[in-house]
């Protein structure tokens, strides 16, 4: 399956690759608590990800094997971490 941005309340929150719907359905299912985040009258919903969604996925799974991890372990990253931080206070 291609890589699936799951969105809460239309937000993307991160974008994973199932290995088909079944697991797809799993993951919302088994992830809607930390999905949520608290909000527990949040709506799960998915999408194929687009270009630049895929090449983070893409990149986080190059990182990923380059550790040496093997590929069947990864499933997917966070979107919402992706976010700048703020730099070391001098």
């Amino acid at each position: 399956m291609l890589p699936q941005v799951i969105l809460v309340d239309g937000v993307p929150r991160c974008v994973i690759r199932p290995t088909d719907q079944k697991n797809l359905d799993r993951f919302v299912r088994n992830g809607k608590k930390w999905l949520q985040a608290g909000n527990s009258e949040a709506k799960c919903t998915y999408r194929p990800a687009d270009e630049v969604e895929s090449a983070i996925w893409k990149d986080a799974f190059g990182l990923h094997k380059a550790g040496g991890a093997d590929e069947e372990s990864f499933f997917g990253i966070p979107l919402t971490s992706l976010a700048v931080a703020p730099g070391p206070s001098e």
